[in-house]
């Protein structure tokens, strides 16, 4: 085996069995989004582009490549909410992943209960223990090098308001392995699970 690193130029095409891009960006943090239209029908999805852009204020954002409902819905209503996905409810987030029509509730698909927020309509995941309510701040169509615009948007949204299960704040320090929380890897079908044995700790440098 050659010691040169492989090498592919994407729009030529990677020559590989699986696209490894999803591999290398990984494992990613889940967007579990819910979301409603403008006549209040539910919708729950997974999304694996998603992840934290800022601190004060929290925006969280999403892609969706391509149209889908989640998208239709928050340009409708401005408003969406985040739900983490845990090893228990790893199946539920597996179904409501299914390609159905607009007017197909997931929550009932996936035998999951809404639950109210509090800041916006749009319910939450009662059964995840941690849930963010978001306001849209941006939604941005992505487009390539050459300028040309790509069916892909990103959705970012400020977080207006947050639940998490008491248990998981250990003497009021949020505890990520507690939650089990469930990470999206490459492949058809790869997923990880964090536990408290990859942990390691590392101090910021101090600047003297």
């Amino acid at each position: 085996m050659s010691d040169d690193p492989y090498y592919y130029e994407p729009a030529l095409g990677h020559g590989l069995p699986h696209d490894p891009f999803n591999a290398i960006i990984g494992p990613r943090p889940i967007g579990w989004i819910s979301s409603q239209d403008a006549q209040g029908r539910l919708n729950l999805a997974p999304y694996s582009f998603f992840n934290a852009f800022n601190y004060t204020p929290p925006i969280i954002g999403f892609a969706s490549v391509g149209r889908k409902d989640s998208l239709n819905n928050i340009e409708a209503t401005g408003e969406f909410a985040w739900n983490l996905v845990t090893r228990p409810l790893a199946e539920a987030m597996n179904q409501s992943c299914a390609a159905v029509a607009p007017e197909v509730d997931e929550f009932e698909l996936s035998s999951l209960t809404p639950a109210a927020s509090r800041r916006i309509a749009v319910p939450r995941v009662a059964q995840s223990p941690v849930s963010f309510e978001c306001k849209v701040t941006q939604i941005l169509q992505l487009q390539g090098v050459d300028q040309v615009k790509v069916p892909t948007w990103l959705i970012l949204g400020e977080v207006v308001a947050v639940h998490i299960a008491r248990h998981l704040l250990k003497e009021g320090i949020y505890d990520t392995a507690a939650a089990e929380p469930v990470l999206r890897g490459g492949g058809p079908a790869d997923y990880f699970q964090p536990g408290p044995e990859s942990l390691f700790r590392m101090w910021r440098p101090s600047m003297n």
